[in-house]
């Protein structure tokens, strides 16, 4: 946590989209959800006026884990489901595995855990087509894993 709080003062006041990013991402990590929220929209907004459109799609997709956090999960998986369809249209397979994991989350947060094994094995089936980085591969298998388990499948 001190590195995270340490990167967030390195920032500081820098507005640019990726500092933004950063911000939000090390806001959520240190439980600051709502400053997280704040800055959040502020890069949806940025993305939207002068970014492009996976920059877009992913400032949203890591504004639905906000609303996840914040605890509106039916928000949050409104806002995956769009991003996710958004991204597989525009043939984006990292963004598209992306919102796909998130979504798996929250349904397994929410126990429902067909719908989360159902995101997981497709975010895991673009990743290892897309041959994504075996961190990205390991976490969807993790979850599969985990959601099997829950389920009662044999693992």
């Amino acid at each position: 946590m001190e590195a995270a709080s340490a990167r967030l003062e390195e920032i500081g006041n820098q507005r640019s989209t990726p500092a933004v990013n950063e911000k939000v991402t090390l806001l959520r990590l240190l439980g600051r959800i709502d400053e997280a929220m704040v800055l959040a929209n502020e890069a949806v907004r940025q993305a939207r006026f002068g970014g492009d459109r996976e920059m877009l799609l992913l400032a949203r997709i890591r504004r639905a884990v906000l609303l996840h956090a914040q605890g509106k999960s039916d928000r949050a998986l409104v806002e995956l489901a769009d991003c996710a369809t958004e991204a597989g249209a525009h043939d984006w397979p990292q963004v598209e595995a992306f919102a796909l994991q998130h979504r798996g989350r929250v349904s397994f947060d929410r126990e429902d855990y067909e719908a989360a094994l159902r995101d997981f094995r497709d975010a895991l089936t673009i990743r290892v087509r897309i041959r994504a980085e075996a961190e990205l591969i390991d976490g969807s298998m993790l979850a599969i894993a985990i959601t099997e388990s829950k389920l009662g499948h044999p693992v």
